[in-house]
């Protein structure tokens, strides 16, 4: 009989805002997936849970996804190799009938790496069992830790990757509320769009939420874009 997949949100970075469930299942797991942006470097999602749970004992399976756009031919044909050679050291395991728990920053549900591998994983064991547990997103402890609330009423509220921004000043006049994330890169233009428009005074920024590195940007117009990191969040609410 085949192993059991569980898909667990870890939340942003804080271990104590793992829920209770994602503990007990990564505990009661004999086999620990992790993903990692660099192949020489350590998993953050491992770091995380290792704070929470006693990992000793454990077979952990370190899954490189490098940090590229999925939209780019080249990119896109690189991760599709990574994601194959994922599924099958996963379903590897699953076949001898080992319980394999799958970690994802955040939720599994909002940009999660996960997502690029549940075809593939139905594919290669149709009857997989699947069970995806759900974590604290970045987006919410975002708003938790500035004390902001992201709608009210009859608000509307837009997420989005700020590097696949596409018409942003339609959608900053559109919504009550945009959240921008992994906005590192594009952060001068974002200011400038966002000053243009008069909304300076209504965005903030949290860089790194719920790590020990944390940082919180009250005024955007005196940040730096090198001081910001692929961890970072613009909250803009009217």
């Amino acid at each position: 009989m085949p192993g059991r997949l569980s898909v667990i949100g870890i939340g942003p970075g804080d271990p104590e805002l793992l829920t209770l469930k994602a503990v007990r299942v990564i505990r009661d797991s004999p086999v620990i997936c992790v993903p990692k942006g660099r192949e020489e470097g350590r998993s953050l999602a491992l770091s995380i849970v290792e704070k929470a749970v006693d990992l000793s004992g454990k077979e952990i399976i370190e899954a490189h996804f490098p940090m590229m756009k999925t939209r780019d031919k080249r990119g896109s044909e690189e991760l599709d190799e990574k994601w194959d050679e994922t599924v099958s050291a996963i379903s590897g395991k699953l076949k001898k009938g080992a319980d394999v728990a799958f970690l994802t920053l955040g939720d599994p549900a909002i940009y999660s790496t996960f997502f690029y591998l549940y075809d593939k994983l139905l594919a290669a064991m149709p009857e997989l069992d699947i069970e995806i547990v759900p974590g604290i997103s970045s987006i919410n402890a975002s708003a938790s830790r500035l004390n902001m609330s992201l709608g009210l009423g009859n608000d509307k509220i837009a997420v989005l990757p700020a590097n696949y921004m596409g018409d942003l000043r339609t959608i900053l006049g559109t919504f009550d509320t945009v959240v921008l994330m992994k906005v590192n890169k594009v952060f001068n233009e974002v200011l400038g769009l966002l000053d243009g428009m008069g909304l300076v005074e209504n965005a903030r920024c949290i860089s790194k939420v719920g790590m020990k590195d944390e940082k919180i940007f009250e005024d955007i117009r005196e940040i730096k874009q090198e001081e910001l990191n692929y961890f970072s969040m613009v909250i803009v609410k009217k």
